[in-house]
């Protein structure tokens, strides 16, 4: 088969086609099968749709407002944690820890360069609150050593 050929008949597949039969019939057929009959049972379920839509769009709705308030308050949190920590280097007298107190306080003061730069970002947050609570935890093994 050459293009000549191939094109004759691609040019061919473009003329109208009815079909064997008329489809009209069992389309209405089908439909009408398809159609409840005036049951009490199916309009009352008909009825009870509605409010359970509702119900559904209503506490998806309130599940976003819940989401939003919890990141407000998550990040009022972060912020007032930032604010409340101290930022004076701190070195405990047992040379085992002051090595960790050295990386912790280097890692806050970069991280909170970072958060300078980027203030909205939830992960440098999230790493800012995580290096203070280690710091806190280091304070409190510092206590517990000396």
């Amino acid at each position: 088969m050459n293009e000549f050929e191939w094109r004759r008949q691609m040019r061919d597949l473009r003329q109208p086609l009815a079909p064997s039969r008329d489809l009209w019939t069992s389309i209405e057929t089908a439909l009408d099968a398809a159609t409840p009959a005036a049951d009490p049972v199916a309009t009352t379920v008909h009825r009870t749709a509605r409010p359970r839509r509702w119900m559904i769009a209503a506490s998806l709705a309130a599940s976003v407002v819940l989401a939003v308030i919890a990141g407000f308050n998550a990040r009022v949190q972060t912020t007032s944690t930032m604010t409340a920590s101290t930022t004076a280097a701190w070195k405990p007298a047992d040379p085992r820890l002051a090595g960790a107190a050295t990386e912790l306080n280097a890692a806050h003061s970069e991280l909170q360069q970072a958060i300078e730069q980027a203030p909205h970002s939830p992960a440098l947050q999230r790493l800012l609150l995580r290096t203070e609570q280690q710091q806190t935890q280091l304070r409190q093994l510092a206590r517990e050593a000396g």
